[in-house]
């Protein structure tokens, strides 16, 4: 691997625009997904975004779809650089889709401006978010100060990832004209539709898509237990104002995330509990 990883290019005007600028150079983009490098969403977002920008690929070596926010304490990292198609120069992984953000905040000098996590292939909806691979790659470069947002196709089979990656670039160019606030990304989930289908973009918040979880026990040829943990959609939000009903109306959804899970509306009632007073400690290790 060269001593700067990040690769130098042109970028060139196409379907996504005129290049992005930020201080004067080309805005720098780091992009990741938990689905693996070489996923047809990654490429078809690096295809369209190196029109705009500096763009920098890494991502996992393997699927690392459902990891959550997990990083890799316990064993190395490695980075393997490639060639995705179209030419854009990227970097496998073994870590996972946090770990990419990570490696790419402390090996590409200067750092990157911006970081977008997809194109997932499938939503990232609801109670996804605390689930998503992809969406704690973004969450992770909140973290670290910079500007971010994931995306995601709500299906599992999708004809064409282009309105997403042409979204993606439009989104990129608003972003580094104005920025975030601080510890706050975008999730975005766009509707499986042709681009003249898609009915527009709302602005809403987190819904809910509750899932029935399942565990299936088989016995191996050994006579060994295994388990299988699968889950069916059970229902999900109709509001239109939520991610989940908006994309359901095939609307584009961008929602503000926060890093501050904290309930502030039931912080003054938990007061009110005087657990404290409650609670004494006697060394005993009774808990009472």
């Amino acid at each position: 691997m060269r001593d700067d990883p990040r690769p130098l290019r042109v970028a060139r005007r196409g379907a996504c625009g005129v290049p992005i600028t930020h201080g004067g150079s080309l805005l720098r983009i780091l992009i990741t997904n938990d689905d693996g490098i070489y996923a047809p969403g990654l490429i078809a977002l690096a295809r369209c975004l190196c029109q705009v920008g500096d763009v920098t690929a890494i991502a996992p070596d393997r699927p690392r779809s459902a990891t959550g926010h997990a990083i890799t304490l316990h064993k190395p990292l490695r980075m393997q650089e490639v060639t995705l198609p179209g030419g854009v120069t990227g970097f496998s992984t073994n870590g996972t889709p946090s770990d990419c953000v990570v490696l790419g905040m402390s090996s590409l000098d200067p750092r990157p401006e911006l970081v977008i996590s997809g194109i997932n292939q499938g939503p990232n909806l609801g109670e996804d978010l605390t689930y998503s691979g992809t969406v704690s790659a973004a969450m992770e470069a909140a973290i670290c100060g910079v500007n971010a947002f994931a995306i995601s196709v709500a299906a599992f089979e999708v004809a064409s990832f282009d309105p997403a990656a042409e979204f993606a670039c439009h989104l990129s160019r608003i972003i580094a004209e104005r920025g975030l606030p601080p510890d706050t990304f975008l999730n975005v989930n766009i509707p499986n539709a042709e681009p003249e289908a898609i009915a527009g973009v709302a602005v809403t918040h987190q819904g809910r898509r509750r899932y029935q979880t399942r565990i299936e026990k088989r016995i191996d040829p050994r006579g060994r237990p295994y388990y299988w943990l699968g889950g069916d959609l059970h229902d999900q939000d109709t509001d239109p104002s939520t991610d989940v009903g908006a994309v359901a109306l095939d609307m584009i959804s961008v929602t503000p995330i926060h890093l501050d899970l904290t309930n502030h509306g039931f912080l003054r009632e938990l007061a009110h509990w005087d657990i404290g007073g409650q609670w004494r400690c006697d060394g005993g290790g009774s808990g009472k």
